[in-house]
């Protein structure tokens, strides 16, 4: 299958140091790709090359062939969907409010628009929240929404930068199982984790990140290895097998 998004040759610079080596990969249909790796890998500055809204200093970012560059930003807004680690509204808008603006890049059709909004705010189970204002929700809170936004946009490709840190355990697996659901009817997935075991467990595919270079990248089975991950986050782990799942199950080994 031809790759949607593709990357070659990235580099990113900030002050005079280079965040992002020369990382080259391809993101196809159908997958979901979770970018994991410590503190300060480069899996944010990754992903907002990937959307668009970080130019690289070298190389280039293909989306269906054509450089991100020349998109306009309502076709971009089109063609794929960002939800950024910081959720915050500034203003008094209502849940349902938020979710619906993922319809403003489309052409108005009341009858799609209303399905989408409903359909996303059913998957987020933000039913009950729908009419209150986003400046009081929690933290958990304001990520369901957010997120249901960018389902509502309805984009072939969605960049997800740690969508379940604020969530509790019912809600990480419920937003993953809905991101899991997106690739299988298609999209293009890739979604930045810190959670090892999720990542495990519903992504096709891990790209392991160490200090702006891919240190693997592979199916889960290949990249959660003891040795690889031992020395990347220069943590000891042991790797198990999940008793359901048949993936990777990672815990934190006591020091020897």
């Amino acid at each position: 299958m031809s790759a949607l998004l593709r990357m070659r040759g990235v580099i990113v610079r900030r002050q005079q140091r280079e965040i992002l080596h020369g990382i080259a990969l391809d993101f196809v249909p159908g997958t979901v790709t979770a970018l994991v790796g410590p503190n300060g890998a480069g899996k944010s500055t990754l992903l907002a090359v990937a959307a668009g809204d970080l130019r690289p200093d070298a190389g280039e970012v293909l989306l269906q062939g054509r450089p991100l560059a020349g998109y306009t930003a309502g076709a971009l807004a089109r063609e794929r969907a960002v939800m950024p680690q910081e959720h915050g509204v500034r203003f008094a808008f209502s849940v349902e409010e938020v979710v619906a603006m993922g319809r403003l890049p489309h052409p108005p059709d009341p009858v799609v628009d209303d399905a989408q909004v409903e359909q996303a705010i059913d998957a987020a189970e933000l039913q009950a929240l729908r009419l209150r204002e986003v400046q009081q929700l929690s933290g958990g809170e304001s990520a369901r929404t957010t997120f249901a936004r960018v389902l509502a946009q309805q984009t072939p490709l969605l960049l997800l930068d740690e969508p379940t840190a604020a969530l509790d355990l019912r809600h990480q697996e419920r937003t993953l199982r809905s991101v899991r659901a997106l690739a299988d009817a298609g999209a293009c997935v890739i979604v930045v984790l810190h959670d090892l075991n999720l990542a495990a467990g519903h992504a096709d595919r891990i790209v392991l990140l160490e200090q702006g270079r891919v240190a693997a990248d592979g199916a889960p089975a290949d990249v959660l290895t003891e040795a690889t991950l031992g020395r990347v986050y220069q943590q000891p782990v042991i790797v198990l097998q999940h008793p359901q799942r048949g993936v990777p199950l990672v815990v934190v080994a006591d020091p020897t």
